[in-house]
């Protein structure tokens, strides 16, 4: 038997079926032995003999034995894209799920996502951005396929069609795709098309098992820490304790005596330790004597980076996001009038898979191995560590163990390829936990103001919000002019019916890198939104339902999930020793409304189930589309009652997740999510339930306790009754 530092998690499932006694159950997966998941073993595969494929457009290869492999041009961190995206083109295709296999796209033109302005997973848009051009593909292929077999048949397409994998004409006679290949990639590409009506789709639509399963269960998916590579080496990277601070003096002496130790280097990332074997360079690392200079945030705490955002809000009005009717005139006019401030902390991303990369220099190019959302910017930055031009590298994006934005961030990608370089061999670089927690691009602060007036009916006649924080958009893509737009998201859209809204952005940056995180804006804005609406409702004598309601008349899918919610969660009527709160959202053009159900006993919140309603328009696949809805609410019970990083010093308290706690499952409340069913073109589902569970919970605990909670997390807060 293998040593257990050396046993794959595949050795690890076929050893436990080996040893022990007992009962031995084999469990076989669909699709299981038959399909890759993973673009780099692709690549550094020898192609089998009689499989040689021909590509018949960016998105689609045939191979002569009938294989087919479609090109996904998005990361599959856990989202679904490589069972959803295929269902497109599937579905154009007439083809069976079960015979395809997956690609990630290399960097390319025609993979540049046109609402992110280049080849990126992010905004919750991987659907919505394929669900014409994917069918388009398919359609293309389709009618390619049907000309090249009419061809050889001498007959007209028109007394062809296509089904399960072939080209049937009217007298029976069969060609396969494979057969036609070959031909087709040689026919004109159309110019008319026509796409299947929803009437006729057997495939989107329709609930079916994630094509990425087996793999993750058998071993077999490549992740970007499982890439192995002949002749690679392991390395890691020590970095400042401060964040932002960097190199002054480095002695590794002792360090390169240590077994396995090939070089220690200075980098543009900080210092590198190059082993044979990771745990080598880790305890190499551990006895560098390095001599940092902390910089700016020396004294940087949250204290500080508070302070800093509440004075520049109090400095003035920003820049006007929207401004509608009179908002200042209208607040003045107002039977009542209300006013609250919110605040938000940094948040760390904490994903499962820790920052890797492993690269592959070159004298003539350089090989990238990476799981990351922006392959386009990993090549430039490659390239750049490298000194070479961008085209001479090539990305291989691996599975993704958790991205939610931090993997839209490069900075863990220079340092691989410096060693690499410097080495003249393949190097992975691994991030430990404590590396990830203590150097994340962590999601930015925000300090809110808010003002609200109603009028004797109860009606909402003024919103004022003023938002204030540091800018993720103007570090990653620059430069921004005016309001940035990925901080004002889910505010200046605001769903309710207001004649007088105001919204405005005030920038302080706070000396630490930010980054986006699965729902950017959308969570801090609907926190202090759906929370506001409350304490509007509380002071206009309404149920926050009713209140909500009454704002919604030119916003009819808003009202049916809001109409929804209520009535699957039974509002007003929880048992005794129950509460509820009630939040809504609409955000990446879908349409939500959440209900919270908690209960408080001593002090201490316990939350027994989340109602959540979902109007996404069509859906390609509702499996996917649902537990990507209780995805984000795990993902948002764990910020709402949790989350915050705290710095002293510049340095990041939290380490690892004894103390940057994560939901746990005895901590799961029970979910019911809904999904509407839509002809609406399809919205984005990965980020769109997060938002919403903070304010849901927060609304409850104030109907338990009167306590108005107007900054997170939630779980440093004293609940007793006010």
């Amino acid at each position: 038997m293998k040593a257990a530092s050396d046993l794959s998690r595949r050795d690890f499932l076929n050893a436990t079926a080996s040893v022990g006694g007992g009962l031995i159950l084999a469990l076989t997966l669909p699709g299981a032995g038959g399909q890759s998941n993973s673009a780099a073993a692709a690549a550094r595969a020898a192609p089998a003999a009689g499989k040689s494929a021909t590509q018949i457009n960016a998105w689609l290869k045939i191979a002569r034995d009938n294989s087919i492999t479609i090109i996904v041009d998005r990361s599959e961190m856990g989202q679904g894209v490589y069972t959803a995206l295929p269902m497109l083109l599937a579905e154009e295709l007439n083809i069976d799920m079960g015979v395809i296999r997956i690609e990630a796209a290399p960097v390319g033109d025609a993979y540049i996502n046109p609402g992110n302005g280049g080849q990126v997973t992010g905004t919750s848009n991987s659907v919505q951005d394929a669900w014409e051009k994917l069918r388009m593909a398919g359609a293309t292929a389709r009618t390619m396929l049907i000309s090249a077999a009419a061809k050889r048949w001498r007959i007209d397409a028109a007394q062809c069609h296509v089904e399960n994998g072939t080209v049937v004409n009217s007298q029976g006679k069969v060609l396969t795709y494979g057969e036609l290949a070959d031909a087709a990639a040689r026919e004109p590409v159309p110019k008319e098309l026509k796409l299947k009506s929803r009437s006729d789709f057997q495939i989107i639509g329709r609930a079916r098992p994630r094509t990425d399963t087996p793999g993750k269960v058998d071993g077999s998916a490549e992740f970007g820490l499982d890439v192995k590579l002949p002749g690679m080496l392991h390395a890691v990277l020590a970095q400042s304790p401060v964040l932002g601070g960097k190199v002054k003096t480095v002695d590794a002496g002792a360090a390169e005596k240590m077994p396995g130790v090939r070089k220690v280097m200075v980098t543009s990332s900080g210092v590198v330790v190059v082993a044979d074997h990771f745990w080598q360079a880790l305890k190499a690392r551990n006895v560098l004597a390095i001599a940092w200079d902390s910089g700016a945030n020396a004294q940087l705490d949250n204290t500080a980076i508070r302070a800093m955002l509440v004075k520049t809000a109090a400095a003035g009005a920003g820049l006007s996001a929207r401004n509608d009717g009179n908002v200042e005139s209208a607040l003045k006019s107002s039977k009542q009038r209300l006013s609250a401030a919110y605040y938000l902390p940094l948040l760390a991303h904490a994903t499962m898979e820790p920052m890797n990369c492993t690269a592959d220099v070159r004298a003539d190019g350089c090989d990238l191995y990476v799981g990351t959302q922006v392959q386009q910017i990993a090549q430039t930055t490659a390239a750049t560590a490298a000194g070479l031009a961008p085209e001479k590298v090539r990305v291989f994006t691996t599975l993704i163990g958790g991205g939610f934005g931090r993997r839209l961030d490069i900075d863990f990608i220079p340092a691989a390829v410096e060693a690499s370089k410097a080495v003249g061999v393949p190097v992975k670089v691994t991030w430990t936990r404590e590396d990830d927690m203590t150097h994340d691009t962590y999601r930015p602060p925000a300090y809110e103001e808010v003002s609200g007036g109603i009028d004797a009916a109860g009606k909402i006649t003024a919103w004022k919000l003023h938002i204030t924080s540091p800018s993720i958009t103007a570090r990653m893509f620059p430069p921004v002019k005016g309001v940035d737009d990925s901080v004002i998201e889910a505010a200046v859209n605001n769903l309710y019916d207001v004649p007088n809204l105001s919204v405005s952005y005030s920038r302080q940056e706070i000396g630490i890198d930010v980054g986006y995180m699965r729902s950017v804006s959308h969570a801090p804005n609907c926190f202090v939104i759906e929370s506001f609406m409350d304490e509007l409702a509380a002071a206009a004598g309404k149920n926050p339902y009713d209140f909500r309601l009454a704002q919604l008349a030119k916003k009819p899918r808003q009202r049916r999930v809001l109409q929804l919610a209520a009535e699957r969660a039974g509002w007003g009527k929880a048992a005794a020793g129950r509460h509820q709160g009630i939040a809504l959202l609409e955000g990446y053009t879908t349409h939500l409304a959440q209900v919270a159900e908690i209960s408080i006993e001593n002090g201490e919140l316990k939350v027994h189930k989340i109602t959540c309603v979902v109007d996404c328009g069509q859906m390609v696949n509702p499996r996917i589309v649902e537990s990507q809805i209780e995805s984000g609410i795990v993902f948002g019970l764990t910020a709402a009652l949790w989350g915050e990083v705290t710095l002293k010093g510049g340095r990041v308290q939290q380490t690892n997740f004894n103390n940057y706690r994560l939901l746990r499952n005895n901590e799961l409340p029970e979910l019911d999510v809904h999904l509407v069913d839509s002809d609406e073109a399809p919205g984005g589902i990965g980020e769109a339930a997060v938002p919403l569970v903070a304010p849901a919970i927060c609304n409850a605990i104030f109907t338990a306790t009167g306590i108005r909670l107007r900054e997170l997390p939630i779980g440093r807060q004293k609940l007793l009754k006010a």
